[in-house]
């Protein structure tokens, strides 16, 4: 394929396995070019704060060898992944972009990782975070903050918003995250990559403390919905020592995205109901309302009624902060910061009580939302209420004149959805008017996770936003 190194990074992952899967091109031409591409973009951007150039090439030649020996290949063969700084990573720097874990190397990989592995992915290195995943904003003590590579003063998001960077220049074709309150699809929409937030259990997280009740799930990024599903089809799928994970083999995954979607059913919903949104977003997601009825799709405005969501996601929240960070807060309090302990405390004066009603209003919550999705095949919102703001400013304190009591406020849109369970995905959906993207929300009932890849692929094919790169990665 004659293709340059810059144009090459760029192929969708799925095509970049099926080259190397052909003997087009090896796993370690693959892994080279990608280091080419990280040590031209990645000082300008700060994506990936651990490269391991060694261990992958490596890798990368174990991987060839194995081929050329004629041994079975996974689906993710030769493909570099990045792993966001909070899972563990055996033999690799793991920091969680904190100071009390800044020399911390695990001694084994978290069950996402090794699935990595299993699939032929080469791990190439950590991507950045903020500490200890909190916030939307990705800087830390330890490796500074990662710069928007659309608007190089602008914030990427978080917390995986070392991933979905790193994926908008090219510097890996597919990128492991996470997502609590919206760390998937609010880097993914300021990347202009997508962000896919699996129900919970979909993808086993382990270790975990909170195997039961964790609203946090692993998932994976990618620049086309394909990508996505390419890596779902391995991360994903049961394992017997995590107890909310859900019995559904990975294969599903595996199945062309293609759908007929006409007569699909699609909620349309600017704020909510509730939030305050910029009006710039609006009028980006606005535009592309027509591209659904496009494709045979019956659009209306409508949304679930989600009172209590803020009640449910704050108490939660500050519920597990407090379990994860009460040694911390009792020995390493100076080197934490403000909203980490802020959080941690707020849910250090929570009650059994407080918990109990929280996980009470749940589960109203989400009959209230099952009813909703009886007459709705699908949910539609903007990801992020604002557009990327100052990479100076740790978050915004009000929107449109309002103004917002905590550090977590301005992502309601996806913590909202959340404390639903359901999965729900940001892909492209256009930029602003200063060219900074802009992404679209998709929602699907519980356990819809590959519907909601399916809409979310005819939306990406008929708008082609992806297919925008930012310029900083461009040679």
């Amino acid at each position: 394929m004659a293709l340059s190194p810059d144009e090459f990074v760029f192929l969708e992952a799925s095509v970049q396995a099926a080259l190397v899967a052909s003997r087009h091109i090896s796993a370690v031409e693959l892994l080279q070019a990608h280091l080419d591409q990280i040590e031209r973009v990645n000082p300008q951007v700060n994506a990936i704060c651990t490269l391991v150039a060694e261990q992958a090439l490596q890798a990368a030649q174990d991987a060839d060898a194995r081929q050329t020996r004629g041994e079975p290949i996974g689906p993710l063969h030769g493909l570099p992944v990045g792993i966001k700084d909070l899972a563990d990573t055996q033999g690799i720097r793991t920091t969680q972009g904190s100071p009390i874990y800044a020399d911390h190397v695990p001694d084994t990989d978290a069950l996402v990782v090794t699935r990595y592995k299993q699939a032929g992915a080469i791990v190439l290195g950590k991507t950045n975070t903020p500490e200890f995943g909190a916030g939307s904003q990705t800087f830390n003590p330890v490796f500074g903050a990662t710069r928007n590579p659309y608007d190089l003063d602008k914030t990427c998001g978080g917390s995986s918003g070392g991933a979905g960077v790193a994926l908008a220049c090219g510097m890996m074709p597919i990128a492991q995250g996470s997502d609590f309150g919206g760390s998937l699809r609010n880097p993914a929409a300021w990347s202009n990559v997508v962000g896919f937030r699996n129900g919970v259990g979909r993808v086993p997280v382990w270790p975990g403390a909170m195997g039961y009740t964790s609203l946090s799930v692993q998932g994976a990024m990618g620049r086309t919905v394909r990508d996505v599903a390419l890596q779902l089809s391995a991360i994903a799928g049961p394992d017997p020592r995590v107890p909310n994970a859900l019995p559904f083999p990975a294969d599903v995954f595996r199945a062309p995205l293609e759908r007929d979607l006409r007569g699909v059913r699609v909620a349309w919903s600017r704020d909510l109901g509730r939030y305050p949104v910029d009006a710039v977003i609006t009028q980006v997601c606005d535009a592309q309302r027509g591209t659904f009825e496009g494709i045979g799709c019956t659009v209306e405005d409508a949304e679930p009624d989600l009172r209590d969501a803020d009640d449910i996601f704050q108490t939660l929240r500050a519920h597990s902060f407090a379990h994860r960070h009460e040694k911390h807060l009792a020995e390493n309090r100076h080197q934490l910061k403000a909203t980490v302990i802020w959080n941690a405390e707020q849910g250090m004066k929570l009650t059994a009580l407080d918990v109990a009603r929280a996980e009470a209003m749940r589960t109203a919550l989400y009959q209230r939302v099952a009813a909703f999705f009886e007459r709705y095949d699908y949910l539609c919102t903007p990801t992020t209420q604002v557009p990327p703001f100052s990479i100076e400013q740790e978050y915004p304190t009000a929107i449109n004149g309002q103004l917002l009591e905590t550090y977590i406020d301005w992502m309601g849109l996806c913590y909202a959805i959340t404390v639903t369970g359901c999965p729900s995905i940001s892909v492209p959906c256009g930029f602003t008017p200063d060219g900074l993207p802009v992404g679209l929300q998709i929602i699907g009932p519980p356990h819809a996770d590959v519907a909601v890849l399916q809409l979310a692929h005819a939306f990406e094919q008929a708008t082609r936003f992806y297919q925008q790169k930012p310029q900083v990665a461009l040679a």
